[in-house]
């Protein structure tokens, strides 16, 4: 096992270990733990995303609860992937005022993709899930309306190498892992097109600078309705509830690209238990709102919130499943 692994499940195995006192989160006694003023949570891509939705929505029914007097308030912080807003949540105050929400990848795959990651598995305490997403291949205007399903893209793609390009949220994100596992798998050369996060990926997508995109399904919901996209495959294990017309990825012979990635909230690793505590009581709350969940549902994700045990327990399956696949495709940060 080589040492960057091994050392990244072990540190992982110690987060879960030091949250296990947290226990189920039994209430505290009144007085123990003052609440904070505000909580600012970062979140690595531009707003309008998906996944700036969870944080926002999130951030709105903060206030007024044990963790925090006030709503809280969502920074962004795009680039590289989402890794700034997690290094920089490395060096916040240790207090509780400072989360990052971020995609499971930035533990589960990074950490097989960039030798030199900023951050290690024991920098950041998991706190809670936030929502579910899946995954969905599109293709804009750049490809022949003709092109309606699957084998129609890649049947293009690869009569079409000079074209076949495919847009994402960024390298080495989950997004790009799967089309280049999708390409992998159906011997079929797909250029990989890096953007800043998923919006300025989907705007290039409906402009036609790009054939195809994957990114969170969710994000296509607007363009899909205006009929300026279409969605050819989604990521999940069964069918999305919001684009049951889709076939999944598996269902056309592709089962290892499969992906049902998950928002998460972190806290800085020295946070004390009581805070974090108080952290996931206010979270997962807010993610049993009737409001959240249908604003959510909006976007294509799923509210689901956890306990930091089984958050960190689903990250460490993650890791182990994708360090086999990355080592398939090929990528790493000096690819």
């Amino acid at each position: 096992m080589p040492v960057q692994r091994r050392h990244f499940i072990q540190t992982l195995g110690s987060t879960i270990c030091g949250t296990a006192a947290l226990g189920a989160f039994a209430p505290l006694e009144a007085g123990a733990q003052q609440a904070l003023e505000q909580v600012k949570i970062m979140y690595g891509f531009p707003a309008g995303s998906a996944g700036d939705s969870v944080a926002r929505r999130v951030a709105e029914k903060l206030g007024g609860t044990a963790y925090s007097r006030n709503a809280g308030y969502v920074e962004n912080r795009p680039g590289a992937g989402g890794r700034i807003a997690v290094e920089t949540l490395k060096h916040s105050a240790a207090d509780g005022s400072v989360l990052a929400l971020a995609p499971v990848s930035a533990f589960s795959v990074y950490p097989h993709i960039y030798p030199r990651l900023g951050y290690k598995a024991e920098d950041a305490a998991p706190v809670s899930m936030g929502a579910v997403m899946l995954h969905g291949l599109a293709v804009g205007p750049a490809v022949p309306a003709e092109v309606r399903t699957l084998k129609d893209f890649l049947a293009w793609a690869r009569a079409n190498p000079e074209k076949a390009s495919y847009g994402t949220p960024g390298s080495g994100s989950m997004p790009h892992l799967l089309g280049a596992l999708l390409g992998l798998r159906a011997g079929v050369p797909l250029n990989h097109v890096p953007y800043r996060g998923t919006v300025p990926s989907i705007t290039d997508l409906v402009g036609g600078q790009v054939a195809a995109a994957v990114n969170p399904s969710g994000d296509y919901l607007q363009y899909l309705k205006a009929g300026r996209v279409r969605v050819l495959a989604l990521s999940g294990r069964k069918r999305s509830p919001y684009l049951p017309d889709v076939p999944t990825f598996a269902e056309l012979g592709y089962p290892d690209v499969t992906s049902e990635e998950w928002f998460g909230f972190y806290a800085p690793a020295r946070v004390p238990s009581a805070v974090l505590a108080h952290a996931n009581a206010a979270i997962t709350a807010a993610l049993k709102d009737r409001s959240v969940i249908d604003s959510l549902a909006l976007v294509g994700l799923v509210a689901r919130g956890s306990t930091p045990q089984e958050m960190a327990a689903d990250q460490k399956a993650e890791f182990e499943r994708w360090g086999p696949l990355v080592r398939q495709i090929g990528f790493t940060a000096e690819s």
